[in-house]
């Protein structure tokens, strides 16, 4: 499992713009089990956005071509002020405490 991550700073009062650019499509895009988008709490300019994918780097790099990843960057980019942290992590331990509400 892979863990895909960006962290960006968005230019001053673009942020449901940038959302919207980068949510175009409502449908789940194969191989990819969860997406979350973050928006710091004391800084609303600095999103982070994470996704998990079931597969290898090999796959999922296949799958972002396939699926529009350079379309979704070039919707986005006018909204971008800077990007931080953007790799691929792969995922080592995985804790879950289904006690846990939420």
């Amino acid at each position: 499992m892979l863990c895909a991550l960006t962290v960006r700073t968005l230019r001053p009062g673009t942020f449901e713009q940038f959302r919207s650019a980068f949510l175009e499509t409502d449908q789940p895009l194969t191989g990819w089990v969860r997406f979350n988008m973050l928006r710091n709490a004391e800084n609303p300019n600095e999103v982070v956005c994470f996704g998990f994918f079931d597969g290898t780097v090999d796959e999922l790099r296949q799958n972002a071509a396939e699926q529009g990843l350079s379309e979704q960057r070039a919707r986005i980019a006018p909204f971008i002020e800077s990007v931080g942290t953007d790799a691929l992590f792969e995922i080592v331990e995985d804790l879950t405490n289904s006690a846990s509400p939420g």
